[in-house]
């Protein structure tokens, strides 16, 4: 595995490496709101050995807990929030939004067995609470909203994209929370890339239901009955379909499967890897 060397080879990307251990978000608004932390962690500068070096930040794959603990609490200490602020649920590939407040704190923190419960989707308006969602090739969706102090994650891999778990959260926002979709800003962040995602024709079909009429199709051929599919942008168009405009939305270029020194990648280690953590909260006290 090739090693960290200090460069960050994407200087124009809306993730931006801060130190060896994370990215933030650096793209208005999310980088210009008092107390606002966004971004996700790499796979360097943690406690972790192989296949789980260094930095897995995630209890459901099978790498020793106490490790785990090491690394969220260096993780913890680089971003501002402690564990006892943080919020994660068990993703199970579903499109499921659950509203987090302060009484969920800590949930999922130190074990995965007391999680807030089985979703893919989180947000809250709440102070003092950092989202946390796990990845190891799908892809992290971050949202905001300026105007309610509003923040929310969502984790979107192909069943997750097929189902629009992005749109289902803008849906919720603005049924439950009053937030117009104009308002809201979203970040896609590093994930698998078109070139080395294939897919089947099951996977396909899936999407195409989603797809808007008329829209391009974000994949491409590249055997029989098999095609190349570009997961982030597919989340962009479907973003914008909830009424997120185009220019609110922000791609990150990085991919997890070719940055092997950067990031973990399920389908490069078939399976045995470890897992980054996408993160979003607002700071009551700067």
């Amino acid at each position: 595995m090739k090693r960290y060397e200090g460069r960050d080879r994407m200087k124009n990307d809306p993730f931006l490496r801060q130190e060896e251990r994370y990215y933030l978000i650096k793209q208005k608004p999310f980088d210009e709101s008092p107390g606002l932390t966004a971004g996700m962690t790499s796979r360097l500068g943690g406690a972790g050995t192989a296949p789980y070096d260094t930095l897995n930040v995630a209890f459901h794959v099978e790498d020793n807990i106490e490790t785990v603990l090491e690394n969220r609490g260096r993780i913890a200490e680089s971003i501002g929030f402690s564990l006892s602020d943080w919020v994660a649920a068990e993703q199970v590939h579903g499109a499921d939004i659950v509203k987090v407040d302060q009484h969920d704190k800590g949930k999922g923190a130190w074990n995965k067995e007391q999680s807030i419960g089985n979703f893919d989707g989180m947000y809250t308006l709440e102070k003092d609470v950092l989202l946390a969602s796990f990845y190891a090739d799908c892809v992290p969706l971050l949202f905001y909203a300026a105007n309610h102090e509003c923040v929310g994650v969502a984790h979107a891999g192909w069943k997750g994209t097929s189902a629009d778990i992005g749109g289902a959260l803008v849906k919720k926002w603005r049924d439950v929370e009053g937030i117009n979709p104009k308002n809201i800003y979203a970040a896609i962040g590093p994930s698998i890339s078109k070139s080395v995602y294939e897919v089947d024709n099951f996977v396909i079909r899936q999407m195409e239901h989603v797809l808007p009429k008329g829209q391009t199709p974000p994949w491409t051929p590249s055997k029989p009955n098999h095609w190349l599919l570009d997961l982030k942008e597919m989340n962009r168009i479907l973003l914008n379909k909830a009424g997120i405009p185009l220019s609110n939305i922000f791609k990150s270029a990085h991919c997890t499967y070719k940055e092997s020194d950067m990031f973990f990648s399920h389908r490069r280690s078939d399976g045995a890897t470890g897992r980054m953590m996408a993160f979003i909260g607002i700071r009551g006290k700067c």
